[in-house]
Formats: C-alpha cells, structure tokens, sequence
C-alpha cells in the first residue's frame, strides 16, 4: 500500500537503513515488506542504466531516460501490484536520485527529470539519509561490491560527492522545487548517518511511527480498494479451511444471515446502548463504539473463524485499518470485561497467549463496521451533532450532502457488501444510494409466520 524510498549521498548508509526499515515494518500488518533498489541490477533496462553512469558516457538526458525507463518498468510490473495487495516496498534509490544525479549534477534540470518520470509511482515516504562526503568515499572505497569491482562510478569523487550532498539538502528543505506529482512525497530527515547502527535505527523508528500515526492516504493506489482485497482474501481463507472426516459443522464467518434480524440502524443504537462510556474510559479505550479502533478490531474478529490470538489479529487488521499492537491488546482486554468476546483454551502444546474469540451475539455490529467503514467518520460527526436523534435518520441525513466523498463513499460499501452479503436471508446486496438507505434502517421480513 506504500512505497517508501531511501535515499541520499552514495556511502551515506542507505543499505543499512534499508535494512533496519524491512525489519521495522515487519511488526506492522502489512501483507509483506518488500525490499528492492534502483537501477535494479538484474533487468535490461536496468543494467544499461548502471553501465551508463560507471562508464560516463551518455549525456544527462540519456542517462536520465536510462534510468527513467527502468523505473517505469519497476513502477507497473514490480511495484504496483504490491501496493495493490496492500504490502510496502521498500526502494533504495528512487526518483529524487534522478533528480540529483541527472537533473542537479549532470544540470539536466528538475523539471526535465520530473517529466519524463511522470508515469513512475510516487514515494509515500522519503527517509533522507546524511553522511560527511569525506567519510562516505571511506566507505565506498571499504565497500564489498566495489572491492569486487574495478569499476568506479564517474560521481565517486570528494568533490561530486560534495555537490550530491548539497543537491540533497536543497531539494529536501524546499530551496529547489519540484514538479507535480513529485511534490506530494512526505520527506524525513536528515537523518545524520555517522554514529552506530543502534542510533540511526533509533531515528528511522522514531520517523517511521510519526508517519502512521498520521494514517496518510497512499499517494498511488485506492485505499478502500487496497482494504477490499484482503476483506476478500479473509473470507474466501475461511471459506477454503477444511474439517476432519466426522468433525462437526461450524458456522462459517461468512453467512448470509449476519445481521440476525435487526436492521443496521438497529445495531448501532444496540451497540451503543451496551458500551459503558464510564469504564470504557477508565480501562482507557474508546468511550464509544464508534472510534475507528473499535472498528477495526471487531471488524477484524467477525472475519475470524475459530479462537484468535493478539498476533494473528494484529496482522490481519491490514494497513488501512492499522492499530497498534499496544492498543490492540487494551481494547481486547476491554471488550473480554464487556462480554463482547470470550477467552478460551489454548490447545496448541507450548503455545504462549491466550485466545479469543468474538461472541456470536456481536457478530451483527462488528461485520456491520465493515460494511460501513467509508462511512465511519460521517456516523460519527453526525451522532456527535444529532446525541438524541435515532439511528434509523443518520445514513439519509448524511446522503443529503451529496458530494463526491459521499458518492465515493455509496460505491465503496456496496462493493463491501458484495464480499460481505446484505446480512438479510433472501436479501440482494443494494444497489445505489436508495436501496443502501432502505437496507439501512427496515429491519428484515419475518418469515418465522
């Protein structure tokens, strides 16, 4: 879902940072962390980009194409589709290389360098890596690679090295502007790079919990898109798991009859006359069941067949409805002293933690917080505008400011519910703004007479 970038003067430690990152981002939900680098040595188009710049000769634009070619290529075929899958890429070297080493170096120009990369993805998160040059050419001259090389790069001298250097702060502290799209990127640092491991690694965490904390938008793919495929993922794993010959049928967690009678309507007025606002806040968690981690965790569970530990849940909550650990496990405590969950036996032999699960009584409310997460911020705006008003009036008050975040909003629960159902027995998923008002507060026929 994101692609963060490394980058800074060649011998500024960027492969360690790299390093430290993937293994950062490994205690975040993400699907996978990938690691990668650019030029990538191991295509066409990469290797001529490398040999361009050990042998100096190509002019800034075509060096500049080189590379540009090769980063579009790495954008659609490598890159995207795991963004798309809701994991992280993690580049060393990216566009803003291009635009030192071509457009600020070789005096190619910024904007020449942005255009003809204006088709690559764009860095979520740019950590900005800093060293000495003079110590970072002791580093490439120690370096295994060049050690194994007779090759130098034409821009490994103390004076380039100089002038990246500078290049860099420019670019990253504003004095040079860059064009569209290229402009959205959040950049980090310097991160000065000249004490030890334990160091730069403290810096990089410090800078990597700031960007979640502010749950950024990803600037190449659609987030709720992104959510949708592992909703899907989630349930069809389910649906796959297998029972042993004789054992006995479990309700499956996607069910056609999840809403168990009540209408949406009714299960929000449900859930929010049954969480005591009182010791919610003093077990500090949500004082209401709208907040987005009570969402994301109930949400989460109803997905989950059988019991559940805290790590399994965390990894399955996914970067668009990421909680941290920390308060992953606060609101479980919570939600067992609210008998909203259960704790159960471990049976696993030697299995440290204990497991949970969602009571089946809850299951309406939580899979309902799926189906309604684009709307979760307008629910609650509008039941912190309207506190005595009834829940059957919110979605039809909110539809009545038509603007294109609500429209985007309808399409996206629709397709939620076509992963999810409509939660009636006999029931068709809607199918625009009417029907979603309709299915949101009628309760279901009885069929029972």
């Amino acid at each position: 879902m994101y692609l963060m970038t490394v980058e800074g003067g060649d011998g500024s430690g960027k492969g360690e940072a790299v390093r430290i990152l993937t293994e950062l981002l490994s205690n975040y939900p993400f699907n996978e962390v990938h690691r990668t680098h650019e030029p990538r040595r191991h295509s066409d188009l990469g290797r001529l980009a490398l040999e361009a710049v050990k042998n100096g000769d190509k002019t800034p634009l075509q060096e500049a194409g080189l590379f540009a070619a090769d980063r579009l290529d790495h954008s659609h075929t490598w890159i995207k589709p795991r963004l798309e899958r809701g994991d992280v890429v993690v580049s060393d070297r990216n566009i803003h290389s291009s635009i030192i080493y071509q457009g600020v170096v070789g005096e190619l120009g910024v904007d020449t360098v942005c255009q003809v990369n204006s088709a690559s993805m764009i860095p979520d998160l740019v950590f900005w890596i800093d060293c000495d040059p003079d110590r970072a050419i002791e580093r490439i001259k120690h370096a295994t690679l060049r050690m194994s090389s007779d090759k130098q790069e034409y821009f490994e001298t103390p004076e380039i090295q100089k002038t990246i250097r500078q290049g860099f702060h420019d670019l990253f502290t504003g004095s040079i502007r860059v064009d569209p799209p290229f402009d959205k990127c959040c950049i980090v640092g310097p991160i000065l790079n000249e004490g030890g491991l334990d160091e730069l690694r403290q810096k990089i965490q410090s800078e990597l919990r700031s960007f979640f904390n502010r749950r950024p938008t990803p600037l190449n793919v659609d987030e709720d898109k992104v959510d949708r495929y592992l909703l899907n993922k989630l349930a069809n794993d389910v649906q796959q798991q297998t029972r042993l010959p004789g054992a006995p049928m479990e309700r499956t967690s996607i069910h056609t009859g999840w809403l168990s009678g009540r209408s949406p309507a009714q299960w929000m007025e449900h859930a929010e006359d049954d969480w005591n606002s009182k010791k919610a806040r003093e077990a500090d968690v949500p004082s209401n069941p709208l907040a987005r981690s009570c969402w994301s965790i109930l949400g989460t569970l109803s997905l989950m067949a059988g019991s559940c530990e805290i790590p399994r849940l965390h990894k399955s909550l996914g970067p668009h409805r990421m909680v941290t650990q920390r308060h992953t496990q606060r609101l479980v405590k919570w939600l067992e002293e609210a008998n909203w969950i259960h704790r159960q036996q471990n049976h696993i032999p030697f299995a440290e933690g204990q497991v949970f699960k969602l009571r089946d009584s809850w299951i309406g409310f939580a899979r309902l917080t799926l189906a309604m997460w684009p709307f979760r911020v307008a629910l609650s705006r509008w039941r912190k505008n309207n506190p005595n008003a009834a829940w059957e009036q919110a979605l039809e008050a909110i539809l009545q400011h038509r603007n294109a975040q609500v429209t985007t909003a309808i399409e996206n629960s629709i397709q939620r519910l076509q992963i999810l159902t409509s939660g009636h027995e006999n029931c068709p998923v809607p199918q625009n703004a009417d029907q979603l008002m309709v299915w949101w507060s009628t309760p279901p026929p009885d069929y029972s007479s």
